[in-house]
């Protein structure tokens, strides 16, 4: 079982990342929350890793903190929630945000995310509303600035890969970018989520 991996970003991806870790690859899946605090392709980097199993395949999810992969083993073991979802979920709120959804039983909130529908988002909130993990403070590292049009485009890729509709995102990007300019990925695409869970 691997629990944990420290070795160079060979490839990133807004929703999966490939660590290389003494010649070995591994093609790990993350969160954007997680995503947000990775450095460029050829940096070190260590994740927190679930590996989940199943008859036919071996998947390897990887979390930046603590917290994120306690609400992912969580959100798996709520019933009619796979990885993929869970994943999804994490993607689309930060963590704290999460854990006072569930705690407010804000299923609105929690229906707004991409895949998460009302009776999902029911279930979510009647079975971790009482074995929540504690919220702790993170501590991201600041993103790089990058070129307008190489922003959008990177923008624009990650919500599509978390089940936007492209007109939508577009939409949202564009918002996004309008209301903070000079704002690197994190700080947009944080702003283009908020637009799109209106």
């Amino acid at each position: 079982m691997i629990a944990h991996l420290r070795g160079r970003l060979l490839d990133k991806q807004p929703n999966r990342v490939i660590v290389d870790v003494h010649g070995v690859g591994y093609d790990v899946f993350v969160p954007l929350s997680t995503f947000y605090g990775l450095g460029a392709v050829g940096d070190e980097t260590a994740l927190r890793v679930h590996t989940h199993v199943r008859e036919e395949s071996l998947a390897l999810y990887g979390f930046a903190t603590r917290l994120e992969q306690d609400l992912f083993e969580r959100l798996i073991g709520v019933s009619g929630i796979g990885p993929k979802l869970a994943l999804s979920v994490l993607s689309g709120i930060e963590p704290d945000e999460l854990i006072r959804a569930i705690e407010h039983t804000d299923v609105a909130r929690l229906t707004s995310i991409p895949g998460v529908g009302k009776k999902t988002s029911e279930r979510i909130v009647l079975e971790l509303k009482d074995r929540l993990p504690k919220a702790l403070p993170t501590e991201r590292s600041s993103g790089v600035a990058t070129s307008p049009s190489a922003l959008r485009d990177d923008l624009l890729s990650a919500l599509i890969n978390l089940g936007y509709h492209r007109p939508l995102a577009e939409k949202a990007v564009e918002s996004a970018v309008t209301a903070t300019p000079g704002g690197d990925f994190e700080l947009v695409l944080r702003r283009a989520l908020r637009e799109l869970a209106r």
